[in-house]
């Protein structure tokens, strides 16, 4: 478990600088900022790593090491002097209450799909691929109907378009499962 917990702890934080670090690439163009504002991938990651574990607990528990590694890893680039922040000017108090409601989502997100990870290997719950699979098709619809669907457009769609791979995906992979135990 150690190794997995390294391994994660390794992944978030690399996750999270680059997801920081791409959506301050604005001479690339306005994408590079809204696919670094996509919350579905943060719940996507914890879930790939529940997938890996043989207990729903162990699989909250890495859910929840590799979304706070992660959020470590935004911070840290955030706070960085790649980002023009001074180290000696930095108000972590400051920083850490302004993302308190990150931080507290990570808390509660994290070893939840975590656990629907493992729920999704070891029973095929449809439960588990529902929620991963709306979490990618809806945040388009969420983020317009909030107001907060910020242009290119094109890349929402991408977004939308992939949930319903995923979900199609889900959908292929339970009916084979359904099948297989059937046939034993």
């Amino acid at each position: 478990m150690a190794f997995v917990l390294v391994i994660a702890v390794l992944i978030g934080f690399a996750f999270g600088a680059a997801d920081q670090y791409l959506g301050s690439l604005v001479t690339l163009g306005s994408w590079t900022s809204s696919v670094s504002g996509m919350s579905a991938a943060w719940l996507v990651l914890p879930f790939v790593f529940g997938l890996t574990q043989t207990g729903a607990r162990r699989a909250a528990l890495v859910g929840l090491t590799v979304t706070g590694a992660g959020l470590l890893g935004y911070f840290a680039l955030t706070l960085s002097p790649m980002e023009g922040v001074s180290l000696g000017h930095v108000d972590l108090i400051g920083f850490v209450g302004s993302q308190r409601l990150n931080i507290v989502g990570g808390a509660v997100t994290g070893p939840v799909f975590g656990m629907l990870g493992y729920r999704w290997r070891t029973r095929r719950s449809t439960a588990s691929a529902t929620l991963v699979a709306g979490a990618i098709c809806l945040e388009p619809v969420v983020r317009y109907a909030v107001g907060r669907l910020d242009p290119p457009r094109a890349v929402w769609a991408v977004e939308a378009l992939t949930g319903v791979a995923v979900a199609g995906y889900f959908t292929v992979a339970s009916a084979r499962h359904r099948h297989d135990i059937r046939q034993s």
